[in-house]
C-alpha cells in the first residue's frame, strides 16, 4: 500500500517530536538511554501513530495489537509515544523516573497504561511476545504482537529459543523488529560478540525476514504492511539504524548509550532537533 506525502511527512514529524520528548525526559546531568531511543524513534512513530490497532481510552481493548519493548532500557521512547497517543497526560513525562511516578526506568505493566508486560531484563521480550501471540490465536483474537529488540540484546540465548519456538508453532501473528544500530554500551557489537549475518540466521530459524532502512518511513510502513500478509511463519523486520540518530555529536557514538548529557550537549541537541522539526523553535539555556 502506498501512502501520500502528507501522511509520510506527518509520521516523520512525529518521530522528531518523540526524539525531543526523550531528551526533555532525560534532561541534564542524568543518565538516560539517548542512543537507542533515537535509533528506534521512526519505527515507534509508525507503530503507535499509524499501524497498531489500539485505544488509549481502553488500553486492554480485546483484539488490540500488542507492543513489547524487549530492549526495555529505552523505556523513555515508549513513554513519549504513549503520551503522544493519549494514554496519560503529557505532564507525566516531566516526572519520569521520579520516586512513585507512573513512568519508571523500565516499562512497568502495573504502573503505566499501555504497557503490556514488564521488560528490560534483556532477552525476554520475544518469549513473552510469543506467548501472547499463541494465546491470541487460541482465543481467535485478530491482533498482532510486535516485539522491538536491540542488536546487542540478541546475544542472549533466550531470544534464539523463542525464535525457534515461534517458527515451530507457525506464529504468523508475531512480528519481531530488530534495531541494528551496531553499538552496545561498551562499543561495537562486532568487537564484543559478533552476531554475523543476521538475515541468514533468522531465515535459518524459519522466519520471513524483511531488511529495511530504519529511518526511511516509506520502507518502514511497507515492511509492516508486508508482514500482515505472511502466513505460516513469523516475520522479522531487520532495520538498519544509526544510534543517536538526529544528534550530530551522538550519532554512531557508543559514549551516548547511557551517558549523562552535559548542559552544552542538551542545548545543542535541542537546537539540532528544532532545526529538523517543522515549526519548532528552541531557546538554549544560558
Amino acid at each position: 500500500m502506498r501512502y501520500g506525502e502528507e501522511r509520510i511527512r506527518g509520521l516523520e514529524e512525529k518521530a522528531k517530536k518523540l526524539r525531543r520528548d526523550v531528551l526533555e525526559m532525560i534532561g541534564i546531568g542524568l543518565a538516560g538511554h539517548v542512543g537507542g531511543s533515537m535509533s528506534s524513534a521512526d519505527m515507534m512513530a509508525a507503530l503507535y501513530g499509524h499501524k497498531m490497532r489500539h485505544d488509549p481510552k481502553n488500553p486492554r481493548m480485546p483484539g488490540r495489537d500488542r507492543f513489547l519493548l524487549s530492549k526495555g532500557h529505552v523505556a523513555v521512547l515508549q513513554y513519549a509515544a504513549l503520551a503522544d497517543a493519549g494514554y496519560f497526560p503529557r505532564e507525566e513525562l516531566k516526572k519520569c523516573k521520579a520516586l512513585g511516578a507512573m513512568l519508571q526506568g523500565h516499562p512497568d505493566v502495573l504502573k503505566t497504561p499501555g504497557i503490556e508486560a514488564g521488560t528490560g531484563s534483556l532477552g525476554q521480550g520475544l518469549s513473552i511476545g510469543l506467548g501472547m501471540a499463541l494465546g491470541m490465536r487460541l482465543d481467535n483474537e485478530p491482533g498482532r504482537v510486535y516485539v522491538l529488540m536491540g542488536d546487542g540484546e540478541i546475544a542472549e540465548g533466550q531470544i534464539w529459543e523463542a525464535a525457534m519456538a515461534a517458527a515451530s508453532f507457525k506464529a504468523d501473528n508475531l512480528v519481531g523488529i530488530l534495531d541494528k544500530n551496531n553499538l552496545q554500551a561498551t562499543g561495537r557489537i562486532k568487537d564484543r560478540m559478533d552476531s554475523g549475518d543476521l538475515r541468514a540466521k533468522w531465515e535459518a530459524f524459519g522466519w520471513h525476514v524483511l531488511e529495511i532502512d530504519g529511518h526511511n518511513m516509506p520502507e518502514i510502513l511497507a515492511a509492516l504492511d508486508e508482514a500482515d500478509g505472511i502466513k505460516g511463519r513469523p516475520t522479522l523486520i531487520l532495520m538498519h539504524t544509526v544510534k543517536g540518530k538526529g544528534l550530530s555529536f551522538a550519532e554512531d557514538n557508543a559514549a551516548y548509550h547511557n551517558a549523562p548529557l552535559t548542559e552544552g550537549d542538551y542545548n545543542r541537541a535541542m537546537c539540532e532537533l528544532a532545526e529538523q522539526e517543522e515549526g519548532s523553535k528552541w531557546q538554549p539555556r544560558t
